[in-house]
């Protein structure tokens, strides 16, 4: 156990694609593009500049042309590249595919546009490309390069040893001793500028290299710890100053923005078993602190990943490992930051067994089986009770939530959506927080649409302390607003709102009824949890999914 435990701290603080979640590259989006229902599949780059592959399937609708091109935050529109197409692959699927450029790293998006059948048609799908990798010269192609240097090297100093000896010969004629040392001598001087030319090339290579690993994306580090208040235990998330300032990001955190109406989503996992969960919005008290109110978790150890937005709608993910300690329930006041603060207990991954029941309590589900939700209703997940999921293969996770008597159930809007789902891998090494439109944070959309509307070729940012205050006054006028007010202004900020226009990316995902999908690709195998979360009733409701996914290779 205590191996498995630093193991997982070691690999959490180790993960280089810790930006909007963790192991999980690229992004999956799911809705409409006009009257076209499409899911798209973009996998940007490891390393800008480079190339992001594009992948668009049309489940309704006929397309006959298919566009694609970046667009930057740092630029917008204005500055955006024209469009690459993307090509058909499987007329039979309605598949296309291609590439765009992505020269900036940083917060960006791809802009679609489709025509056909239904008209034309255009999508937002963001996106965050940072150089995480560095790119290795294959051996083979390294000595080739050598020796065709080599012979270069040769050549040359051939070429400018005769050109100053035999070029003055007549025919017949041999070189004189003199001749032959002007010649020696040149071939040296030619050697010697080769040497340095090459020389010259080589601190050329490495100091653009180490100006490169400058820039490589580090994650954010934070130190989670436990405090106690008044009988209360709170949980505190504090940035790592000192990482702040070596990344050059030492304001970073004060250009944070609300998604879903919370500066911070806070997900609690605990490890080995996974059967402990907490969803929570902690609170920010200073410019690199944030806090929440901790609930009644079992003790343990826990994985801890913080979401964040940033203005540029670039979204991250700070991760740590923490100790929660078992302290007397009578010792606790319970307090909750945020009414949509949440946790639930279950039996552990891969290993059921009885475990206390309480309301708090739920047991795990599988594809195809009824799991009871803790209100009497429950959730079925489309699928054969044996299902195995393929690693990298896109996916539409489907569920059907009932009511006690068995009639659909009557879903409530939660912070803005539909419903929820966080994934974790049971290493911990792949954790992401899905909507019922993707993959992606829905405030990066919209900062990154507004942005496109500003024709401005440069983006001006307010200054930090005026920007934090905007967003804390925003934030503070949210909490002023009763719950379905709140609930009522997200969903029409987030494009969720019935009232949104038919156009609208989210049309599919607005109209759930008692139904929920949500787009996701495996990225490796394993044993995964999925935590559903969903509201009715004015009570938020967690259901427990386990999933087994293959190599795609695997039969």
């Amino acid at each position: 156990m205590k191996q498995f435990l630093l193991f997982i701290s070691a690999l959490l603080l180790s993960l280089p694609s810790a930006f909007g979640h963790v192991g999980s590259s690229g992004v999956l989006f799911q809705g409409q593009a006009g009257d076209y229902r499409v899911l798209v599949s973009v996998q940007p780059p490891d390393v800008i500049p480079g190339t992001a592959q594009i992948t668009v399937y049309v489940e309704s609708g006929r397309v006959s042309n298919m566009y694609a091109r970046p667009i930057y935050f740092s630029s917008g529109d204005e500055g955006a590249p024209s469009p690459d197409e993307l090509l058909p692959v499987d007329a039979q699927k309605n598949q296309y595919q291609g590439i765009v450029w992505l020269m900036e790293g940083g917060s960006s998006s791809v802009q679609i546009d489709l025509d056909g059948t239904q008209g034309k048609a255009e999508l937002i799908v963001p996106i965050a490309a940072v150089s995480t990798a560095e790119r290795d010269m294959p051996a083979g192609l390294g000595w080739t390069l050598s020796a065709l240097g080599l012979l270069l090297v040769v050549l040359m100093v051939t070429i400018i040893g005769a050109s100053v000896s035999d070029g003055l010969l007549r025919p017949g004629q041999q070189l004189s001793a003199k001749q032959r040392r002007k010649r020696l001598i040149n071939m040296g001087i030619a050697f010697g500028v080769c040497v340095l030319i090459l020389y010259g090339g080589s601190s050329w290579w490495d100091s653009w290299a180490s100006d490169y690993k400058q820039y490589l994306y580090k994650p954010l580090q934070a130190k989670a710890s436990i405090i106690q208040e008044d009988g209360q235990w709170i949980f505190e998330f504090k940035a790592d100053t000192a990482s702040l300032r070596a990344n050059n990001r030492k304001n970073a955190l004060n250009y944070l923005i609300p998604d879903h109406g919370k500066l911070m989503h806070l997900f609690l996992v605990r490890v080995p078993g996974l059967d402990a969960f907490a969803h929570l919005h902690p609170e920010r008290a200073d410019s690199t602190t944030f806090r929440a109110f901790l609930p009644a978790l079992p003790a343990g150890k826990y994985l801890a990943y913080g979401d964040i937005v940033h203005y540029s709608g670039f979204t991250e993910t700070i991760t740590d490992t923490i100790d929660i300690p078992a302290a007397p329930a009578s010792s606790l006041l319970q307090k909750r930051t945020d009414p949509e603060d949440t946790y639930v207990v279950t039996d552990p991954l891969n290993n059921p067994k009885n475990i206390p029941l309480d309301e708090n309590v739920v047991i795990c589900g599988q594809p195809g089986t009824k799991t009871k939700l803790k209100d009497g209703s429950y959730v079925i997940w489309e699928g054969k009770a044996s299902q195995t999921f393929e690693a990298g293969k896109p996916y539409s996770l489907r569920f059907e939530v009932f009511a006690p008597d068995g009639t659909p159930a009557e879903l409530q809007s939660y912070l803005g959506m539909p419903g929820h789902a966080a994934i974790v891998r049971s290493d911990g090494s792949v954790y992401i927080h899905l909507h019922p439109v993707g993959t992606y944070a829905m405030a990066a959309e919209l900062t990154l649409k507004n942005r496109i509307a500003d024709t401005s070729r440069t983006y001006q940012r307010a200054a930090a302390a005026v920007f934090r205050d905007s967003i804390d006054r925003q934030i503070a006028f949210l909490k002023t607003l009763s719950t379905e007010d709140r609930e009522t202004y997200l969903m029409k900020e987030m494009g969720m709102s019935s009232g949104q226009t038919d156009d609208s990316q989210h049309t599919a995902a607005m109209n759930h009824g008692s139904s929920l999908s949500f787009p996701y690709a495996f990225p490796k195998a394993g044993s995964y949890r999925i935590f559903l979360q969903i509201k009715r009733n004015g009570t938020i409701l967690t259901g427990v999914f386990d999933a087994k996914v293959i190599d795609s290779t695997t039969f």
